[in-house]
C-alpha cells in the first residue's frame, strides 16, 4: 500500500484538475474503495503533520490545495499587484446563479433590479457561469448555471455543499419585530383632538 499511496500522491500532484477516484483506481490498479481509504489516510497524515497543504475532495475528485489556516499568506501572494477581483455586482449575480440555477438573464435582472448583461458576461468569461439549457416556455430563454471551475475555486465537492441560506436569514421572531417596527414608524401621527370644556382663545 505504500507504493499505492505514493502513486496517488504523484498522480494527484501532476493533475491539472481534481482527479476522480475511479480514474485513480484504474491508474493504480486497485479498487475504488481502496483508493478512497488511502486518500483518507493521506489526508489524515497531512493534517497530523500540520502540513501547509491538504488533500481535498473537490468537484467529485481529489486535488492538493493550500491549508485553510494559511489563507492570509496565500491571498497576499495571489492578490499582490492584481486588480482583477470580481466587483460587488458580479459577486451578487454569481450568488444568485449559484442558488437559483438554472436561471435566465431576465430572472437575474428581475431579482437584482438592474441590467445584468455586463456582469453575467464577466462571469462567463471568468469561467464561473455557463449556459445550462433553455427554458421550455415562450421564447426559450437561455438558462445559466455554475461551472465545475466554480466548485473548484470555492473548494466544494458539489452544489449541495453550499452554505444554507437559512444560516443568513433572521428567524421569524426577528422578522416579525422588524415588520412591527416598520409598520409603527410608517403610521401617521394621530390628529390632535380638542379637550372638552377647554376655553377658546379670546377673540
Amino acid at each position: 500500500m505504500s507504493e499505492a499511496k505514493r502513486a496517488i500522491e504523484a498522480v494527484v500532484l501532476a493533475a491539472l484538475e481534481p482527479i476522480e477516484p475511479n480514474v485513480l483506481a484504474q491508474l493504480v490498479e486497485i479498487p475504488v474503495d481502496e483508493i478512497e481509504r488511502l486518500c483518507a489516510e493521506l489526508a489524515g497524515e497531512y493534517e497530523h503533520d500540520q502540513r501547509g497543504f491538504v488533500l481535498a475532495r473537490v468537484g467529485g475528485g481529489y486535488r492538493y490545495q493550500t491549508h485553510p489556516d494559511l489563507a492570509p499568506y496565500v491571498e497576499r501572494f495571489v492578490l499582490e499587484g492584481q486588480h482583477a477581483r470580481l466587483s460587488g455586482p458580479a459577486l451578487e449575480t454569481l450568488a444568485i446563479v449559484a442558488y437559483k440555477q438554472p436561471v435566465s438573464r431576465a430572472q437575474l435582472a428581475a431579482i437584482r433590479g438592474v441590467n445584468v448583461e455586463s456582469t453575467l458576461n464577466t462571469l462567463i468569461q471568468r469561467g464561473y457561469v455557463e449556459e445550462s439549457g433553455t427554458d421550455s416556455g415562450p421564447g426559450q430563454a437561455i438558462l445559466y448555471g455554475t461551472t465545475q471551475s466554480f466548485l473548484e475555486r470555492l473548494g466544494l465537492d458539489a452544489l449541495g455543499d453550499l452554505p444554507s441560506l437559512v444560516d443568513f436569514v433572521p428567524d421569524a421572531s426577528v422578522v416579525e419585530a422588524l415588520e412591527r417596527g416598520l409598520y409603527l414608524r410608517d403610521e401617521p401621527d394621530p390628529p390632535e383632538t380638542e379637550v372638552s370644556g377647554a376655553e377658546s382663545p379670546a377673540g
